[in-house]
């Protein structure tokens, strides 16, 4: 670098188009690139005195036609090592006070880095109570504990498969909504159901699918705090979901030995005698009992002892009018009827949705079976009357309720 010859800005560069060796006047391109000239400005004192290092070094570059180029260059190289030990004592405290930093990327900072855990914690609780109300933390210690059970196996399910936390925080938590907002549920005779003991509920059965009996079920558990036990039909058992559920929410094969036994045991249980043909007739003959079977579930009450209550529902021939059925079809799928309703199938899954109709229950008044004598249950002609008597009540309850409901969704 000893030997290396310095050549100052502007002093010996090659002569052309725009250099101050070649022509006076400067190109059109390097005058559209000249900035517009405006009034120089009004120098004060300050800078009279003491004019900026690069003022002084523009200075000393247009001097380079006075001195020559080594002169010069040296010149500028001590103004500026004098100017750096000047500022150093400034540069060397801006540097003590200046505090470090470093830059990070979103990618490497931490999700929740400067968020303190307690306003975390906050917000948590402030959405929750929003959403569950005042009493979410106990509302929350018990279905934590609920979990736990279930894990553990730490539940209760009777020989039946009846499983009773199940039924009454899923499956009646689920119902009651429909019941309640939906058909609108107006009960009456709930006094007749008796608070303890073993008892026979018989109703009608319509709808084309058994929706009334869910509702029932969920009605007596609302108004006397009591499990239905339902008797249910073989097909029931045959579908691989609906055979468990059904399992767990206290149904049972419709069977006199499972039917006197939960009646000895104190059970509630509900039959319907129509069975299949109350479901699935047409909606002509909406309200109209089928035959009630061999009266079987008389047997099971004379055998016990238990009461007969009879319960009459007006709104469930509503939910699903049946209009035509596929009879071809349903043996083929081995079902009893395949329904056509003015809903379904036209319009495919939305049809399945049953209309709001308006609901009624009646609960009569008990028929006392402890007053027959024994045996009274292998006598075919009081088996049959008894049975008569239940069908009779419940019809002429069905007449006066259809008089009572003045709309069918009303």
């Amino acid at each position: 670098m000893g030997d290396a010859e310095i050549i100052p800005i502007g002093t010996r560069g090659r002569p052309g188009r725009g250099s101050a060796h070649g022509s006076a006047k400067p190109s059109a391109a390097s005058r559209g690139l000249a900035a517009p000239r405006s009034a120089p400005a009004k120098k004060t004192p300050a800078t009279e005195s003491s004019p900026h290092p690069d003022e002084v070094e523009v200075q000393d570059l247009k001097a380079d036609k006075v001195e020559p180029g080594p002169v010069k260059a040296e010149r500028v190289k001590a103004i500026k090592n004098a100017e750096a030990d000047a500022d150093a004592p400034v540069a060397e405290a801006a540097a003590r006070a200046e505090v470090p930093t470093q830059s990070a990327h979103t990618s490497e900072r931490h999700p929740m880095a400067g968020i303190p855990v307690g306003d975390w914690l906050a917000a948590f609780q402030h959405a929750a109570k929003e959403l569950f109300g005042d009493q979410w933390e106990p509302q929350l210690a018990r279905f934590l504990a609920f979990l736990r059970r279930r894990v553990s196996g730490e539940y209760v399910v009777d020989e039946y498969g009846f499983d009773q936390e199940i039924t009454e925080r899923f499956f009646m938590t689920a119902l009651r909504p429909i019941a309640q907002k939906w058909f609108r549920i107006e009960v009456i005779g709930a006094e007749n159901i008796p608070t303890e003991g073993g008892a026979l509920v018989v109703s009608n059965h319509s709808g084309t699918i058994p929706v009334d009996g869910l509702m029932t079920m969920v009605t007596i558990h609302d108004h006397t705090g009591r499990f239905l036990r339902p008797l249910g039909a073989d097909l029931v058992f045959k579908m691989p979901v609906v055979s468990t559920m059904a399992r767990k929410g206290g149904t049972t094969l419709a069977c006199n030995e499972d039917a006197e036994r939960m009646l000895q045991g104190g059970e509630l249980v509900g039959v319907w005698p129509e069975g299949f043909k109350g479901i699935g007739k047409p909606y002509a003959e909406r309200y109209k009992l089928q035959r009630f079977g061999r009266g079987g579930f008389v047997s099971a009450a004379l055998r016990t002892g238990v009461p007969i209550v009879p319960l009459s529902v007006v709104g469930a021939e509503e939910i699903y009018p049946l209009v035509g059925n596929i009879p071809g079809l349903a043996r083929i799928l081995g079902v009893p009827y395949i329904p056509i309703t003015p809903l379904f199938p036209w319009l495919g899954p939305l049809g399945l949705v049953p209309l709001p109709s308006k609901w009624l229950m009646e609960f009569g008044e008990p028929i006392r079976t402890d007053e027959f004598d024994d045996g009274a249950a292998d006598d075919p002609m009081l088996v049959f009357d008894v049975t008569d008597q239940v069908r009779e009540s419940i019809q002429s309850s069905l007449y006066s309720l259809l008089m009572k409901r003045t709309s069918v969704f009303g």
